[in-house]
């Protein structure tokens, strides 16, 4: 086995130039009190369905905002602020909504009354809607407005066989982020109305745990006792996409129960296996492919390869007027680049469950000290795991910064380090200082605070009539695409939705 430092030095400069990264970004539109905004997407934001920057989520009130994908740190950050300019400028337009700073929820009303994203009345359109009516059947609407920063990296000449070896690194050495960016310890006591929970009382405006980082990747978060039965391998792409095809293509009884349609007639999902489509598998981690239109995900994949990453488990940084640092997505990569260059021996049904445990243990125990993981069996602190991990970085980041005639990774590297040695300094512990010291223990006082403040400062950046015209025509675009596609449809709904979910789609 060459030796990591060896697999560095093989690297050649325009590989590692070319690692390319971009940000999907997850907000909810809010009011001043702090409550969920019910008002339909802005319409000045252009198209939800076709819009290359900005769409929504789950909901109508949930904006995701979108970058190309860049080979430089600061251009993809300057994309992302832009971005974010453009659509604070259009709330401020219509009223006084603002984007929500934390991934933990504002207040919200109750579960049938949060509003499904709607995308037109094209077929494709419909069945983005009737997927997210399926998604508030199967685990609640409460559960989908958690939001978070999906960081989408890839590197030139890396394979499908090497992005898995990547990905099943990345789930053994995940608690690492969730230690570092965790910044979800406390919620409002909304969300957990009505579910069994471990959470304690902080106050009467939040619930918390005094030592959790991440409570978005937590029992609480994106997580589904239905897909725990999902043993999905990564040692490869045939058997991931065999353990996904059986998904999305066996009936599964619950949700059977269920039905595609209620008595009325009305949809109530798009089908009723374990998976209705492939974005339904929650993980921390997926292999991505760039569809063409009207192709499964899985098909893709299966057909071309795996294209790049996408990391699911950032929290947004409640500090950070756009969600993430420059920093931060140096660390990134840094820490992708040990997964993919690191030796990944497979996986076993034994460690998948061993990850899970970890992944709930950092997230609800994180910060607390002489907290232990489980590696092969064996009992390990977290903190003394994660200096290894970081120590092994150590190299990369330096490699990085030769090719980018810089020192900011190592910086990033460093910063990271300090952390495990201050846990009061990690984003998680400030959160809860912060709430204490000027919100009277409220998680809204405090979300509601950094909301405000980001906003403030995108508002007060320089914005040119160029940037806001060239803004202003991808949103007229956007709708004239929208109106494109549905004047093209020529199926019935149901005949279209029978045809996308056939199991030869999948490949």
């Amino acid at each position: 086995m060459s030796t990591l430092q060896q697999k560095i030095d093989a690297q050649p400069p325009e590989r590692l130039a070319g690692i390319r990264r971009g940000i999907e970004k997850e907000g909810l539109r809010v009011l001043p009190t702090g409550d969920l905004a019910l008002t339909p997407h802005p319409a000045a934001l252009g198209s939800a369905l076709t819009h290359p920057n900005i769409t929504t989520d789950y909901s109508e009130s949930q904006i995701e905002l979108i970058t190309g994908a860049h080979r430089g740190v600061q251009d993809c950050l300057d994309e992302l602020t832009q971005v974010h300019q453009f659509a604070l400028r259009a709330l401020r337009e219509q009223g006084d909504e603002m984007l929500w700073a934390s991934s933990m929820p504002c207040r919200l009303p109750t579960d049938e009354t949060i509003p499904l994203a709607r995308y037109g009345s094209s077929n494709v359109g419909r069945a983005k809607s009737v997927y997210r009516m399926g998604l508030g059947h199967r685990y609640g609407r409460r559960m989908q407005t958690i939001c978070g920063i999906h960081y989408n990296w890839s590197m030139p000449g890396v394979d499908s066989e090497q992005y898995f070896a990547l990905i099943r690194n990345f789930r053994r050495h995940a608690f690492v982020l969730l230690y570092l960016f965790g910044a979800s310890p406390a919620l409002c006591p909304c969300f957990a109305q009505g579910r069994p929970h471990a959470l304690q009382r902080l106050s009467d405006q939040a619930l918390y745990l005094p030592h959790a980082t991440s409570l978005r990747m937590g029992r609480l978060g994106y997580q589904s006792d239905a897909q725990a039965t999902l043993a999905v391998s990564y040692n490869g792409l045939q058997g991931y996409a065999d353990s996904l095809h059986e998904a999305l293509t066996q009936p599964y009884p619950a949700y059977e129960a269920v039905g595609i349609r209620n008595p009325g007639g009305d949809y109530n999902q798009l089908g009723t296996s374990l998976l209705q489509i492939e974005n339904e598998f929650y993980g921390t981690i997926r292999p991505k492919r760039v569809i063409q239109p009207g192709e499964r995900p899985l098909h893709a994949l299966r057909e071309r390869g795996v294209e790049y990453v996408e990391v699911r488990l950032m929290d947004l940084d409640p500090f950070v007027s756009v969600g993430i640092t420059a920093e931060t997505m140096r660390l990134l990569d840094v820490f992708l680049l040990h997964c993919l260059l690191s030796d990944s021996p497979p996986d076993t049904p034994a460690e998948i469950t061993e990850l899970q445990h970890n992944q709930h243990l950092t997230a609800a125990r994180g910060r607390e000290p002489g907290l232990r993981l489980l590696r092969n069996g064996q009992s390990v602190p977290l903190v003394d795991w994660a200096a290894q991990v970081l120590g092994e970085c150590v190299p990369l980041a330096a490699a990085l910064d030769a090719t980018h005639a810089s020192s900011d990774y190592s910086a990033a590297l460093a910063s990271a380090c300090a952390l495990l040695a201050q846990p009061a300094q990690t984003p998680s512990a400030r959160v809860l200082a912060q709430m204490a010291r000027a919100h009277g223990n409220s998680f809204t006082g405090f979300a509601l605070g950094q909301s405000e403040r980001a906003r403030d400062a995108l508002l007060a950046l320089p914005w040119s009539a160029e940037q806001q015209a060239h803004h202003a025509a991808l949103a007229e675009q956007s709708l004239a695409a929208q109106k494109a596609i549905e004047d093209g449809d020529t199926l019935p709904f149901e005949e279209w939705r029978q045809h996308y979910m056939a199991a030869q789609g999948l490949g």
